[in-house]
């Protein structure tokens, strides 16, 4: 009997499944006794034609199966369908497809159910309805046929299979007194419903037949109106017909519909375990965990299987729950927590074969594996959990973890095509679990490069005081190719430098290195920022076009941004070149703030010949330089120029310490992740007293060498550094010989004492001296070497109307480095 607690009424199917079949109903002799709508509709013929006359009428008299032919046929199997040709009241000829079905009645009378079907001008829509579908195949259907009180008077076998009411308790009764129930009485009404309009209803509800208890089922049926000989309604047809598997495919449609968009939104891979948990829980099953190898979350290739079988259990990580209870008291362990395999259970071997394994029926007797957990097992016989599958996920033959579905409260066991539906989820969910971990790990790879590359000490000497922030972007956008350095120059000036590669991921961090020790590098040649900028673009593009050339390389940066800086505090001058890139915001000492107007310059890479230009301001001591990439600036919400303002506003007390700066400054930023790199450097600039910067002009003569070292001596002695005059004598008689040697316009000698000291040569001579490693007889060729071993460093760099040759000596000592054995002394002259 069904249980009629659980029978529903579903969604209305289309009405025209049934309204475009013709049903008669015949006698036990092939006399029509009811007709329809419809089949006035399909054949021509109305209830005053056809009723009370054979169906022979209709068949053609040449047919080769006769009404009784057919009769005979259907006797024998209760029911039987084929295909014939009818004639049309207008006389031609229709093919259909017709179904000859068994009634019984009170009294072991008898009465058949025909059904006839144009085909050729069956709608594509209704060729696909469920009850039209049952109609033209052999698909067993309940037939039920009613007298105007809606007592049942005809019936066939089928119909005690869909909802377990044998002929004896449905014949002569109403549906409410063979189904007690809210749901009969719904079912009556539209009965009614039916009679009272002359209108076909065809409805679907869910039941649970005496032959299949354990498993819902879907019923699909149909009412339509008999009419007798005067086309008046003699009662009412019920034609029901199983529908459970095209219900069941729609509803796996509509879940895998659903998994296509809430699985993997994001590529975080314990949030797309969460949303597996979260699908699955109702629609498949009452309590679900997913489970993830230790590695995955942090992007590590995971292995092809997983080694169950030593007594060591399997380390996992449970990425996500759901159930139909608050809080999934079911399960044993907390997301984000460790879970443990035992060895002896189905868990460890479907990890070992990758196949799912399916238990019905749970089996928790004592002794099973079920057992080996106690606290798993107290949840399970507490939640009465009876059924459960196990699917292992895998994506590119490697073990990514496990999805376990149990059933609690929904009675139905799991069944096979239970498993199928998991498995395709679980198939689904493995493809966005392993792209998030396939980016999980070029993330992190890329993180881990941008980190190691960029700078993580940086002084700013004599010139400036200086601190940084570096935000990376969040994981849905990918580490960006933002840098920033500060790089010590000659004479205390320091540059400053930000740059930002276009793209994401390891080739915008890769470009960004090269990017940034290409500045390093041209810093070092002591370029004007405008003619670095200028060698830098041309460094980008053969680096390009070295990618280009690559045939396993795809080129996806396309381009970078930069501003670099020049402060001299000796000036306190700030020269400054931007190659596509933000200005600097600059806050005065007593908290202006201006973004100067910086020609913006065309962004590296791009190949466009516009050559960059250089702006040179004269700052106060204390002024504040804010440089920085866009992604401090630019939020998905507001626009540029507001991003601008905030970080003025943040700026605008520059007497407060630089890490409180850039606290505040990425502080104001919204509270989302950010969706790209965030880098912020800021520089509050000193300058040298008078009393650190000493500086001559010698005429261009030999006398300049031995006044040069005697001013410089002096220099030095009022500076309280004598234990640096005897190196100082030699690098300045070195440099202002040469000097002599190779221009002919006064010579310029600079000192400067800040954190080194630092000895300047100015000339008119356009050409840099480069160190030579003289022969025994060479009589010059050995200046510079002998300064190499002087200084701790040395170099030139080019200025209007010619060159600077400066060397760097250390304060705190004495030379590292005596002359080389075999030096000859300094000229005197």
């Amino acid at each position: 009997m069904t249980n009629t607690d659980r029978v529903t009424l579903g969604k209305r199917l289309n009405t025209r499944e049934v309204s475009e079949s013709a049903v008669a109903m015949l006698d036990e002799r092939g006399t029509v006794v009811a007709w329809t709508q419809a089949a006035e509709q399909l054949l021509g013929y109305s209830a005053g034609d056809v009723v009370g006359r054979s169906a022979a009428l209709i068949l053609p008299s040449s047919g080769k199966t006769p009404i009784s032919a057919l009769i005979e046929q259907s006797h024998a199997h209760n029911d039987w369908s084929g295909t014939c040709t009818v004639r049309h009241s207008d006389g031609r000829m229709l093919d259909i497809n017709h179904r000859i079905s068994m009634l019984r009645g009170q009294g072991g009378a008898f009465r058949w159910l025909v059904s006839v079907t144009d085909i050729g001008t069956l709608s594509q829509e209704t060729r696909n309805g469920s009850v039209r579908e049952s109609l033209l195949t052999h698909a067993p259907i309940g037939i039920v046929i009613r007298d105007l009180q809606l007592r049942c008077v005809w019936t066939n076998d089928t119909a005690e299979t869909h909802d377990g009411i044998s002929p004896n308790r449905r014949l002569g009764r109403l549906i409410t007194d063979s189904l007690p129930g809210f749901e009969a009485e719904a079912l009556e009404a539209m009965q009614r419903q039916a009679l009272r309009n002359d209108t076909t209803a065809v409805h679907e509800y869910r039941a649970w037949p005496t032959e299949d208890p354990s498993r819902e089922h879907a019923l699909a049926v149909s009412y339509f109106c008999l009419q007798d000989a005067d086309a008046k309604t003699l009662g009412l047809c019920g034609i029901s017909v199983d529908v459970t598997g095209s219900q069941r495919a729609r509803e796996r449609l509509a879940i895998l519909s659903q998994a296509s968009t809430r699985i993997g939104s994001t590529l975080d891979v314990m949030r797309t375990g969460q949303e597996l948990a979260d699908l699955a829980v109702p629609v498949l099953a009452d309590f679900v965990y997913v489970d993830l190898g230790e590695s995955v979350p942090f992007g590590k290739e995971p292995s092809t299987r997983i080694d169950t079988t030593s007594d060591r259990p399997t380390a996992f990580l449970r990425a996500g729950q759901a159930s139909i209870h608050p809080g999934t008291p079911e399960s044993t362990f907390a997301r984000g927590e460790t879970v443990f395999v035992p060895p002896a259970s189905p868990l460890a071997g479907a990890l070992r074969t990758g196949r799912s394994y399916l238990e019905p029926v749970l089996d928790t007797s004592p002794g099973t594996w079920v057992d080996h957990d106690p606290a798993r097992a107290q949840k399970i016989r507490e939640y009465e959990i009876h059924s459960v599958m196990i699917v292992p996920i895998i994506a590119r033959r490697a073990v990514l973890g496990v999805a376990v579905f149990f059933r609690t409260q929904d009675p139905a066991p799991f069944h096979e095509d239970d498993l199928l539906l998991a498995e395709e989820l679980v198939t689904r969910a493995a493809l966005c679990l392993d792209n998030a971990r396939q980016y999980t790990r070029e993330h992190t790879a890329a993180l881990t490069l941008q980190r190691n590359l960029l700078p993580h000490h940086l002084t700013g000497g004599a010139a400036v005081e200086v601190a940084w922030r570096y935000l990376p972007a969040d994981a849905d956008a990918g580490v960006g190719g933002d840098w920033f350095d500060v790089i010590p120059l000659s004479g205390a000036r320091v540059a400053l430098v930000v740059g930002d590669v276009v793209g994401h991921g390891i080739n915008a961090a890769a470009t960004m290195g090269r990017l940034r020790t290409a500045v390093r590098t041209l810093a070092d040649l002591e370029l004007p920022p405008d003619q670095l900028l200028a060698h830098l673009d041309d460094t980008f593009q053969r680096l390009a076009e070295q990618d280009a050339d690559t045939a396993d390389q795809t080129p996806t940066v396309v381009g970078a941004t930069c501003l670099y800086a020049v402060y001299d505090p000796a000036t306190r001058k700030c020269t400054m070149a931007g190659a596509g890139h933000p200005p600097p915001a600059i806050i005065d000492p007593q908290g202006q703030v201006t973004f100067p107007e910086l020609p913006t310059g065309s962004p590296l890479g791009l190949g466009l010949g516009v050559p960059f230009e250089a702006v040179e301001l004269e700052l106060p001591e204390g002024t504040l330089l804010g440089l920085y990439t866009d992604g401090l600036i630019e939020t998905r919400d507001a626009d540029i120029d507001v991003g601008m303002r905030c970080l003025g506003t943040a700026l605008a007390q520059p007497s407060h310490p630089l890490e409180e700066l850039c606290t505040r400054a990425t502080d104001a930023l919204p509270p989302q992740a950010p969706g790209d790199d965030i880098t912020l450097l800021l520089a509050r600039t000193h300058s040298l007293s008078p009393t650190q910067v000493a500086s001559w002009t010698l005429p261009n003569d030999r006398t300049a060498i031995p006044n040069a070292r005697h001013m410089a001596t002096r220099q030095l002695a009022e500076w309280g550094l004598e234990s640096l005059q005897d190196p100082t004598q030699l690098i300045v008689s070195e440099l202002v010989t040469n000097a002599v040697r190779h221009s002919t316009d006064p010579i310029g000698l600079r000192l400067i004492h800040h954190e080194t000291l630092t000895c300047e040569v100015s000339d008119t001579d356009a050409n840099s001296p480069r160190l030579r490693h003289a022969r025994t007889t060479d009589e010059n060729g050995r200046g510079l070497f002998l300064i190499t071993q002087l200084s701790r460093r040395w170099g030139a760099r080019t200025e209007p109307g010619g060159k600077v040759i400066w060397a760097e000596q250390d304060l705190d000592s004495a030379p590292s480095h005596a002359p080389a054995p075999g030096t000859p002394p300094p000229r005197k002259e």
